[in-house]
């Protein structure tokens, strides 16, 4: 049986700040992210299951995302909490605010390294994840594919 690749998309809106960034985006701002997982792995065979000819359920691919990903970070403000980032934060939290703080500079490139690790470690031992796609804005994305991590 054929390997086949299947792609769920995403969306949430998170903000951030990039701490001693000499840009803009030192500031808090959001943006609407756009996350596209792709996982791989061969079509059930047996027509039995009920899952028979998927090679997971979207659905179950889904839960595994929003679990791990759009209900953590969706309407949530990002820092990096090894920054003075980390006062602002706690400010915030006081306030009722819905804040994480992070062990990295929340970059749409640490973020998708960051979300790797969170699904793969959810999924079937059977299926693997191929690649994320974080789109930050209309134009500007970051990608992670296994195959570059090898």
């Amino acid at each position: 049986m054929s390997n086949i690749r299947i792609t769920k998309q995403f969306s949430f809106e998170t903000g951030h700040a990039l701490y001693g960034y000499d840009g803009k985006c030192k500031n808090v701002h959001g943006h609407s992210y756009r996350l596209d997982v792709t996982v791989i792995g061969k079509p059930i065979t047996d027509n039995t299951n009920v899952k028979y000819g998927m090679v997971i359920d979207f659905g179950d691919l889904k839960k595994i995302v929003k679990e791990e990903i759009v209900n953590v970070f969706d309407h949530a403000t990002v820092f990096n909490k090894n920054t003075p980032h980390v006062e602002l934060a706690n400010e915030l939290k006081k306030r009722g605010h819905n804040v994480l703080l992070v062990n990295y500079q929340p970059t749409s490139e640490m973020m998708v390294i960051d979300f790797a690790k969170k699904i793969k470690a959810r999924l079937p031992q059977n299926i693997k994840l191929h690649s994320l796609k974080l789109q930050e804005t209309a134009t500007s994305f970051a990608e992670w594919f296994a195959y570059d991590q090898e």
